[in-house]
């Protein structure tokens, strides 16, 4: 049972992340990329590279890959553990976990309309959206220390039950990858600082926008799994 729910979570975060790449290969006009010169690039073994296949895209969708790899196992050794049940007394999700979840979702919708404000040249809209992305998403990151400094005032702490340990290991794995996430943020708000032009930061900002959207919905699954659990 376990190994087919990781399964399932390693097939749908693949899902989203090919077809986002799909749709952007398709959205690929050829005549427009043969004009631009650039449009096409080698591949290995002399193969031709859809346009949209840029450096940073697959890289990012390798990270994510390894990354959705990561939480699917960890993910399955919670199940297992579980399934053991000897020794696992459930633990009581923070109601906090709520309202830092409506922080990690207006974040990610804040990025998403920053990467629309960059493709449509629009500065102060590109600002907006990407200081407000971050705060709500640095206000997640401080909600969940709360709830953990919460569960360990009232006692809970990681040694006294196995499954108090994989959910301080679930979120905190989590905020980890949020954290990186904010790392490529914060660089992209220095190079608009700079004096960088929407156009200049577009890609990267699109990164971080569907960066954060992995997380989300990685965030969505680890919650539900946690309050069903």
């Amino acid at each position: 049972m376990s190994m087919t729910v990781s399964l399932v979570f390693l097939a749908v975060l693949m899902a989203v992340f090919g077809g986002w790449l799909f749709s952007h290969s398709v959205g690929v006009r050829p005549w427009e990329a043969q004009a631009a010169g650039s449009g096409q690039r080698q591949g290995l073994g002399g193969g031709q590279l859809p346009a949209a296949a840029t450096a940073p895209r697959v890289g990012l969708a390798v990270f994510l890959a390894v990354a959705t790899s990561l939480f699917a196992l960890t993910v399955s050794a919670y199940l297992m553990r579980q399934e053991m049940a000897h020794d696992w007394r459930p633990l009581a999700v923070p109601g906090l976990l709520w309202w830092n979840t409506a922080c990690l979702v207006l974040g990610s919708v804040a990025l998403q309309l920053a990467w629309q404000a960059a493709r449509r040249d629009q500065l102060p809209r590109l600002w907006r959206g990407l200081l407000v992305g971050g705060g709500f998403t640095i206000a997640f990151i401080l909600g969940q220390a709360l709830a953990w400094w919460q569960l360990q005032s009232g006692g809970i702490t990681l040694a006294a039950n196995p499954a108090n340990a994989f959910f301080f290991l679930l979120t905190a794995l989590h905020a980890v990858h949020l954290l990186g996430g904010l790392f490529a943020w914060s660089r992209s708000l220095f190079r608009l600082q700079q004096g960088a032009t929407p156009a200049a930061v577009r890609q990267s900002v699109e990164l971080c926008a569907l960066y954060w959207h992995f997380l989300l919905v990685v965030w969505g699954i680890l919650f539900a799994l946690l309050l069903m659990t």
